[in-house]
């Protein structure tokens, strides 16, 4: 399955327990503690499947590239004037 059909399948999960809980509400009274951390813990469920989701659309879009065109013209030998040779050392110096 893909990720788009898993997360369907989980939002269909989540509805059929949303309605299980709103007839618990009904059936126990919705004042009750426990009854409403079920409720609110549904919520939570519902906004992070939301949020995985959003990400998941995210992921798949194809990020933008911004091409940046380099020159084929030689660069100006004088950018190099104070840089050591690399690997060399510098040019006034000997090695060990």
């Amino acid at each position: 399955m893909s990720v788009h059909d898993e997360l369907t399948s989980v939002q269909r999960c989540l509805d059929d327990l949303y309605r299980s809980v709103g007839r618990l509400e009904q059936q126990l009274g919705g004042g009750g503690l426990e009854i409403r951390r079920v409720r609110t813990d549904a919520d939570h469920l519902r906004e992070s499947v939301s949020l995985l989701r959003e990400a998941a659309d995210a992921s798949r879009a194809a990020p933008r590239v911004e091409l940046v065109t380099i020159s084929d013209a030689p660069y100006d030998s004088s950018l190099w004037t104070d840089s050591d040779d690399e690997g060399l050392g510098a040019r006034d110096r000997h090695a060990p």
